[in-house]
């Protein structure tokens, strides 16, 4: 069981750690000290809903329904490309890291673009459902259990590490110049994964 543990929490963190958008969002709100706890929560909770899912047996459906990952697919591209543009004009007029700049999210507008980030990319469903509950098939009984109790915890371990941690960075971001250059790279990380969501569905 413990073989199997360590094996889904090594499989899952090397999947949850990709540069992706739900991860630059967590980063950004981390910085910012918006709702970071509710956030971390909702991101690794999704992830052990998604992974318990596809242990279960639900990454053969997936699999068997293109078209529900292509209106997934289109649906994120659009939605990449919209928050990729306004991450550039953040870049045009950076915040600092002081209280009451920026223009902060509500707790509403914050949950609702972390479930945006992570519903509508089709590739958490294929790393968690699919890719995670696929290979789950190499255990039986509690040794499956045990596995994907490791990648929930590598979920949980990832998400809460990167949303407290950025406060470490707080010092750098007090200056905006260091906000442009984040925004910018978010903005490019935004807009790669749209082109790239836009390829595989065309």
């Amino acid at each position: 069981m413990t073989s199997a543990a360590i094996a889904g929490f090594l499989l899952g963190a090397t999947l949850i750690i990709a540069i992706g958008a739900q991860n630059a969002f967590i980063l950004r709100q981390g910085l910012k000290r918006e709702h970071v706890f509710v956030l971390c929560f909702i991101c690794a909770l999704a992830d052990a809903v998604l992974i318990a899912a596809g242990v279960a047996g639900l990454g053969t459906l997936i699999k068997q329904a293109p078209v529900l990952l292509n209106f997934i697919t289109a649906g994120g591209a659009a939605f990449l490309f919209v928050y990729g543009a306004l991450a550039f004009r953040r870049a045009v007029s950076p915040d600092r890291l002081t209280a009451g700049d920026g223009g902060p999210l509500s707790l509403k507008a914050a949950i609702v673009t972390v479930l945006t980030f992570t519903l509508l990319n089709p590739h958490v469903y294929l790393d968690t459902v699919v890719l995670l509950g696929g290979l789950s098939a190499r255990y039986d009984g509690a040794a499956r259990i045990a596995y994907a109790a490791g990648a929930c915890i590598a979920s949980f371990v990832w998400f809460f590490s990167l949303g407290y941690g950025a406060r470490m960075l707080s010092p750098l971001f007090a200056r905006p110049s260091s906000w442009r250059i984040l925004d910018t790279i978010i903005g490019v990380i935004m807009w790669a994964l749209a082109a790239r969501l836009l390829l595989e569905l065309f």
